[in-house]
């Protein structure tokens, strides 16, 4: 293996075997604007903006957690002085230079300043505003690992932006990845629900329009003559379109007659019902057209007399049968 040390660091090539080492572990080289870009834009049109800032986020940050649980082992070596360290080993592996100040081991603070990271340069070949959190992120990690609390950071401003370089500010804080993961979630299920919730919305709009257009049809039997049939149960909504339907085509077929059809009604006849069936009757008598109630059995009958609701201003028939043949006689016809 051909070997080089640059700043102390050791790299290694293995070409028979295509093999890279740093500091004599595996590694391995991309391009920055081309083969990383690729990378990250792929991530991003897989899952989106929002979901691939939390991955980066949260890779960044576990992997420096690795950095720093790896210098809190080794006590012999300074805060100050293994800072330097991996600010000069990334360095040297093409992370850009980072500088370390205002590091307060008492207080568990400190600012990092970026200039030229790997990141900031795939975000201009991206085409970016905003800049990264994935080196942000793992500052934070590498910092949790050595003070052995969590650290979290702020981004004061970025390279990106047009200054000089990024400064991120540091300090412990219960912001965790798991928990920005956790509301990523929530917020995902909350937006999946508002979008079902919307289409149940639109069904049910769209159902209710289909009721309304099916459960009460005007049937035009014979001239002059046209059959309503009252199907289910009915509320305040569904009385009002019955009755604005009702009256808005009874003009069209030259009505004389309307036969509000009970048959299909549901059995426990409500107050509603009775209302519509007195305010069909009444408005339709308004333009000339008589109204007769038919379909009433026996058993509706005596639910409609037990309830204290009168009808007895309409003539009642059991059947439709009997209704037509009533409404043809009253006209002087009949059906041969």
């Amino acid at each position: 293996m051909d070997k080089i040390e640059i700043g102390g660091l050791q790299f290694g090539w293995e070409l028979e075997k295509g093999r890279f080492t740093y500091e004599n572990e595996d590694a391995v080289l991309f391009w920055i604007s081309s083969a990383m870009r690729e990378f990250f834009d792929t991530i991003e049109e897989i899952s989106g903006e929002e979901v691939s800032n939390l991955v980066f986020e949260t890779t960044g940050y576990r992997q420096g957690v690795v950095v720093g649980n790896y210098f809190q082992n080794k006590p012999d070596v300074g805060l100050q002085k293994a800072a330097e360290l991996i600010t000069n080993t990334y360095a040297s592996a093409g992370w850009g230079r980072t500088k370390i100040t205002n590091l307060d081991p008492e207080k568990r603070t400190l600012t990092a300043e970026l200039i030229d990271s790997w990141e900031h340069k795939i975000n201009v070949a991206q085409g970016k505003t905003a800049g990264g959190l994935f080196l942000p992120a793992h500052y934070a990690g590498i910092f949790s690992g050595m003070f052995g609390t969590n650290i979290w950071y702020k981004v004061e401003r970025y390279q990106l932006e047009g200054h000089e370089s990024t400064i991120i500010h540091y300090f412990p804080s219960e912001i965790t990845v798991a928990e920005n993961i956790h509301q990523l979630a929530r917020k995902k299920e909350s937006q999946q629900i508002m979008e079902l919730e919307a289409i149940v919305e639109d069904k049910t709009r769209e159902l209710k329009n289909l009721v309304r257009d099916l459960s009460s049809p005007i049937i035009p039997v014979l001239d002059h003559v046209v059959v309503v049939p009252l199907i289910g149960k009915y509320d305040e909504e569904r009385s009002e379109e019955l009755l604005f339907k009702t009256l808005e085509n009874l003009p069209a077929y030259k009505a004389r007659y309307l036969l509000l059809d009970l048959t299909g009604l549901d059995k426990d006849i409500g107050q509603y019902t009775a209302n519509l069936i007195s305010k069909v009757g009444s408005a339709a008598s308004m333009i000339g057209t008589k109204t007769l109630l038919v379909g009433i059995s026996p058993d509706l009958g005596l639910k409609i007399s037990n309830s204290g609701i009168s009808l007895a201003s309409f003539d009642c028939f059991q059947t439709l049968q009997h209704g037509i043949h009533y409404a043809l006689g009253q006209m002087g016809k009949q059906i041969i």
